[in-house]
């Protein structure tokens, strides 16, 4: 198998909504384990967290994450951003809606001076995604 790079993105908490969010977005086969799943909580009220949240797509698309346990700092957003590009303009369109539908558009989708078709948004999670079709 070859390797691969794979986004991990952490949650404070709702790592459980975002992943089926990411899910109904990208479609493919969730998977999520709980902290109490490997009796891994060192606070109660981590238990339901999520551990690990994997979500692989049958065209090979993989987006990992989970919930930061209590005590440990969550900072989020602009320290990353994911990037989605190819030539499927449906399948690339089809995610660029859904994500910007749920939260804000930074660049909107257009031709870039570089031929393509890009843009940018922050999800209603707060990740920042970039979408770049290729042109013809």
């Amino acid at each position: 198998m070859a390797t691969r790079l794979s986004p991990y993105l952490n949650f404070n908490g709702n790592a459980r909504e975002a992943m089926t969010f990411y899910q109904s977005v990208f479609a493919g086969e969730l998977t999520m384990s709980t902290f109490d799943d490997f009796q891994a909580a060192q606070d109660p009220v981590d238990a339901e967290k999520i551990m690990h949240g994997q979500l692989e797509t049958e065209g090979g698309l993989m987006l990992m994450g989970a919930d930061i346990p209590t005590g440990m700092e969550h900072t989020q957003g602009n320290t990353f951003s994911v990037s989605l590009s190819g030539e499927d303009e449906a399948e690339l369109r089809g995610y660029w809606d859904k994500l910007s539908g749920s939260g804000t558009v930074t660049v909107p989708m257009e031709r870039a001076p570089w031929g393509d078709s890009f843009g940018m948004c922050t999800d209603g999670y707060g990740v920042d995604w970039l979408v770049n079709i290729s042109g013809s």
